[in-house]
């Protein structure tokens, strides 16, 4: 017959456990020390990195954009303070401050047109304008860097995608599904009729007038009823501009 473990014996097994518990402890805390000192190398190491590369970072944009890769995967944010040591030591804080401060500017002057929506491809095209330099230059990612700091002003900043295209929203408008829908079917050809958007979501005449209709509210569609044909078309400023360019201007 198997005997019962005694009372020395319960006790020594909890002892081995507790020492396997405490070895464990051990390890993990010597892991974590050995990884938290890995991290400070590589950030000192990426610090001297960011001295040496200065120029490269700020005026080589695929450059800036892999250098932002290499700052996220050890948990460092240049752009966290504008008075923080990686904005004296780069001066980047300053270029997307600036460029965030001409984003605003150009996305309340071309509000009246588009309705607080443009793609992000015509603000790349009006920011390069403004700033007197080619498309390359400035690329969709710092764009997209500046208008997430854009946030904090609580005013509805930010980057929406309806199909294969980015668009930046400056007024606090909700766009449904069916918002969505209308958008991306008139990146086709600018515009869309009623009877388009019938065929293709198989909607009733009333349903597709009355997301028309708030479109057109909203301030992001135009009519148009100088047609022979005589069907209203709904023109979006915010998809058009962008449709009429080039292949080689849409190019990242």
């Amino acid at each position: 017959m198997r005997r019962r473990p005694g009372i020395a014996g319960l006790q020594n097994a909890a002892a081995t456990r507790d020492q396997f518990r405490l070895v464990g402890e051990n390890v993990a805390k010597v892991r974590t020390d050995v990884m938290k000192e890995q991290l400070a190398t590589f950030r000192t190491q990426l610090e001297d990195f960011a001295r040496k590369h200065k120029n490269d970072i700020r005026k080589n944009p695929l450059f800036r954009q892999q250098f932002h890769e290499m700052c996220a995967k050890v948990g460092v944010d240049p752009l966290a303070s504008n008075k923080g040591a990686w904005a004296e030591l780069l001066g980047i804080g300053d270029f997307y401050y600036e460029l965030g401060v001409q984003i605003v500017d150009i996305c309340i002057a071309t509000r009246s047109t588009n309705g607080g929506l443009i793609d992000l491809l015509d603000l790349r095209k009006l920011l390069c304008q403004k700033r007197k330099v080619d498309l390359g230059s400035l690329t969709a990612d710092d764009c997209l860097r500046a208008i997430s700091k854009l946030k904090v002003l609580g005013s509805g900043f930010e980057v929406i995608s309806v199909g294969k295209k980015k668009l930046v929203r400056s007024v606090p408008t909700e766009l449904n599904k069916d918002h969505n829908g209308i958008l991306e079917l008139a990146q086709a050809e600018g515009f869309v009729t009623i009877e388009q958007v019938e065929r293709k979501f198989s909607w009733s005449t009333g349903r597709a007038i009355d997301v028309l209709e708030t479109l057109l509210k909203e301030g992001l569609a135009m009519i148009d009823d100088g047609h022979r044909d005589g069907k209203r078309r709904y023109w979006f400023p915010c998809v058009t501009l962008s449709s009429d360019s080039t292949g080689a201007d849409s190019k990242s």
